[in-house]
């Protein structure tokens, strides 16, 4: 069994590098073993799975996904950084070290699977990104913050339902998998982490830029009725009724009762 990067030795690496972790980059690096066993376990990683890793940080993660037999390219924007992955992971074959932002990234050049220990200012845009722009990727097993991770996942009627769960919805099946200690990070953060299990699904026949404009428009003002929030949409108050009730919904319904066929049913008058 590998050995993977504890505090200790993730302290000792970054003293001789002469590294301090970034807070304006979100940085919190998982140094627990048995996390990093599990986040991998919830990937489903096997022998041979072609993984990209986003922040690859100090590789602690890294060794987590190479022990399980997976091919790693592994993305880190930090290039102060690079020395001590180089250090942990440059010798594996089955691990690629890649100098690049996660944001910018070519995700359709290859792999199946994005797994990550997230920097929480670029959690939501990277996700929504990949799941729109790389078909490739069948699945996204990410650690972000618990109040994030619980909006990505957010089924209806629940309070952390929102625009963003109707999106992911749209491309995927997300459900919380997992939540995870401060303590396993260092530093260890101020806001607590969970890890969110993704896979890509058939997207609905509905247009994505017909249903974001409704899904933004409802969840704009939440305490009102789709009656009144979708009028910036459909021109006018009559018009928002004559849309909602043609696609089945109760007008005086609010966002957070609404499924994603709901607001699929509801873009689909727009056309």
């Amino acid at each position: 069994m590998t050995e993977l990067l504890g505090a200790r030795r993730l302290r000792e690496l970054f003293d001789r590098h002469g590294i301090r972790p970034r807070k304006e980059l979100g940085q919190n690096f998982v140094v627990d073993p048995n996390t990093i066993r599990r986040i991998v376990e919830h990937a489903e990683i096997r022998p041979g799975t072609r993984v990209v890793e986003i922040g690859a940080g100090a590789g602690s993660l890294t060794l987590g996904l190479a022990e399980a037999g997976a091919r790693v390219t592994a993305v880190e924007f930090d290039r102060a950084l690079l020395p001590v992955l180089a250090e942990t992971v440059g010798e594996l074959d089955e691990v690629e070290i890649v100098a690049a932002d996660a944001l910018t990234f070519d995700f359709g050049s290859g792999g199946e699977a994005v797994v990550a220990n997230l920097p929480y200012n670029i959690a939501v845009p990277l996700v929504m990104s990949v799941l729109a722009r790389a078909p490739n990727i069948q699945s996204m097993t990410v650690m972000t913050q618990k109040e994030v991770g619980e909006r990505l996942a957010a089924a209806p009627g629940t309070k952390a339902y929102g625009s963003l769960s109707v999106m992911v919805r749209h491309r995927a099946e997300a459900r919380v998998v997992m939540r995870v200690s401060r303590r396993a990070f260092y530093p260890v953060p101020g806001v607590d982490s969970v890890v969110v299990r993704l896979r890509r699904r058939e997207g609905s026949d509905v247009d994505s830029v017909a249903l974001e404009r409704v899904v933004r428009a409802a969840f704009a003002q939440r305490r009102k009725t789709l009656r009144n929030t979708l009028v910036p949409v459909a021109g006018d108050a009559a018009r928002a009724e004559k849309m909602l009730e043609a696609a089945g919904i109760d007008p005086a319904a609010r966002a957070e009762e609404v499924d994603l066929d709901g607001f699929a049913a509801i873009a689909r008058q727009l056309g």
